[in-house]
């Protein structure tokens, strides 16, 4: 089995080097970019993903609806995933405030 392997879309670079020390092989966009890379379009990230076997983390809609749409693996950070974290920490703080 190979190890799973991540893109870090360019809004969150950084987290990356964060996986990487969690032991994860983790790659950054902006980086990828930097070594010369031609990164530079939602469809060649995307592409680049794809031929790599990696999962794309995006805040792009419309980069997880392209990965959506092409059975593609990917974990979209939009609004509406964030609103959900967000619920799901108050719940918690609220539950144990409750007891």
């Amino acid at each position: 089995m190979s190890k799973l392997k991540i893109l870090i879309d360019e809004m969150d670079d950084g987290w990356d080097e964060k996986l990487q020390m969690l032991g994860y092989d983790a790659y950054s966009v902006k980086k990828l970019r930097a070594e010369g890379k031609k990164l530079r379009t939602d469809y060649s990230v995307i592409n680049y993903a794809r031929e790599n076997d990696m999962i794309l983390v995006t805040r792009d809609t419309e980069s997880g609806q392209a990965c959506e749409e092409n059975n593609l693996p990917y974990i979209l950070l939009d609004n509406e995933e964030i609103f959900k974290i967000v619920v799901d920490k108050v719940h918690g703080l609220s539950n144990k405030t409750a007891g």
